[in-house]
């Protein structure tokens, strides 16, 4: 009887010769378009110049379409990488079995395995063997076959209509997701792609454009994307803090709010932006920078219109490493940041949002009306977005400064469409597949002046940002 290494050996060496073969055929299938939608698929979540390294990268087609600023592919196929090394010879690929990775090429922003998961011998050790080629920001992308799709795939094959393939895992979305967590990793979000993985004329573009992501027809899927993080890796230092505060007819609350602020991490500044008041608000900001030596307060006056403007000249004058929103009204307690910057420090999430809907309001906190509306869209986003999203309003807002830096430098892919600006960082941050954590905070009544929300031209506005979300994010 084999030994358990001899069967893992015999194991490789199997499929290796039944790859190299298939490659060597050359045989064309009706998987070509298939594998066209993978490959947009996985352009719209890896953006171009991208460290990405790709296990079972085959001919090297998909991670030479990422455009990496460094891209490795690893696979056991001799064939396979003989023609990728010629047709795309600035990138680099090893030929190494999967389980046993070992290259001196650092850490990677992505981490693509397509179609691989179902074929490998321990999926368990391979993912154990990835976290030294990771760091904080990395990500994983896998697909892999849905089951349900076994019958029609065999049939293809008996057909000759679809390469043929040796006998597979049975992963589940479930199997992935528990072999991931205990393997030192977090799902982000998965989700169901291509319906019709045949290019039939009309039907095939609705189907993958729209049907795949809407249920009931996501279980008519074939495949299944998956998206995760290493999780526990240490922060290497104690990070820095910018709150950017939009004071416009704000005067009442500006020295209570700078007397309750707390100090965090190993600097705290405070940025005021001061929005063309009608009071006397950047004139109040100015004697209270003179009231408080021993902190360190910013005064700007912002030149263009809205909060969304205002937050972005803040964000462009902070110095910290992690950038906090805080409205001027005290709505939200500034009490509650160093708990949003305890998960911002610890790692356990990227970009931090504030949850006005969980604890019980203040009186007059917040009109009946604005409440279902963003019970409304808290439901809508998180579907659009792919994370849970409670309260996409909420002024609390949390992020590294590299990552906002990453957001402002791909807004042209959104545009400049929000006043707010909760939701070009709700976007941005989905985009960059950031780990989105909310925390829930005792939503106070403003005590001075009025709110500067529309309940209807501002609710008409969230509606054409669906709409616009659903085109940009969802039905890519």
């Amino acid at each position: 009887m084999p030994s358990f290494k001899d069967e893992l050996i015999n194991y490789g060496q199997m499929r290796k010769q039944f790859w190299d073969a298939l490659h060597f055929s050359k045989k064309r299938s009706l998987g070509n378009y298939y594998h066209q939608q993978l490959t947009h698929i996985y352009q719209h979540l890896v953006p171009a110049q991208s460290s990405v390294l790709e296990l079972g990268c085959g001919n090297g087609s998909l991670l030479a379409s990422l455009k990496p600023a460094k891209g490795v592919g690893i696979d056991f196929s001799d064939i396979a990488l003989e023609q990728a090394r010629v047709e795309f010879p600035y990138l680099t690929f090893i030929c190494k079995d999967a389980h046993a990775i070992q290259i001196d090429e650092g850490t990677f922003d992505y981490i693509i395995i397509s179609e691989l998961v179902n074929d490998l011998w321990d999926v368990q050790e391979l993912l154990f063997n990835l976290q030294a080629y990771c760091n904080p920001k990395t990500r994983i992308i896998f697909n892999f076959y849905s089951h349900l799709w076994n019958l029609p795939l065999q049939l293809a094959r008996q057909l000759k209509l679809a390469k043929p393939n040796l006998s597979q895992n049975w992963l589940t979305v479930h199997d992935m997701r528990n072999l991931l967590e205990i393997s030192g990793f977090e799902v982000l979000r998965s989700w169901q792609e291509i319906i019709c993985p045949l290019q039939i004329p009309v039907i095939a573009s609705f189907s993958n454009r729209y049907l795949a992501k809407i249920w009931p027809f996501t279980h008519l899927a074939l495949t299944n994307f998956m998206m995760a993080r290493p999780i526990l890796l240490p922060i290497a230092k104690t990070p820095s803090v910018s709150i950017i505060i939009a004071a416009r007819n704000e005067s009442g609350h500006i020295q209570e709010l700078i007397e309750r602020i707390p100090a965090m991490g190993s600097h705290t500044e405070i940025i005021f932006v001061e929005g063309n008041s009608t009071d006397d608000t950047f004139a109040v900001i100015e004697k209270a920078i003179l009231q408080f030596p021993q902190k360190n307060l910013q005064l700007f006056k912002q030149t263009g219109k809205g909060k969304g403007d205002a937050v972005r000249l803040g964000f462009e004058k902070a110095s910290g490493d992690i950038l906090m929103i805080l409205d001027a009204d005290i709505t939200v307690p500034p009490e509650d940041l160093p708990r949003f910057y305890a998960l911002m420090a610890s790692g356990q999430g990227e970009f931090i949002n504030g949850v006005r809907l969980v604890y019980p309001m203040q009186e007059n906190a917040m009109r009946f009306l604005n409440l279902i509306g963003n019970k409304f869209f808290s439901a809508a986003f998180s579907w659009l977005l792919g994370q849970p999203i409670r309260d996409t309003l909420c002024g609390t807002k949390v992020i590294w400064k590299t990552d906002y830096e990453r957001i402002a430098k791909g807004r042209a892919y959104f545009g400049d469409f929000d006043p707010f600006g909760d939701f070009d960082l709700l976007f941005g941050a989905a985009r960059l597949n950031l780990k989105i954590v909310e925390v829930p905070i005792r939503y106070r009544s403003r005590r001075y002046g009025e709110t500067n929300i529309s309940r209807w031209s501002h609710g008409l506005l969230l509606l054409r940002m669906v709409v616009f979300a659903a085109r940009r994010i969802k039905f890519t």
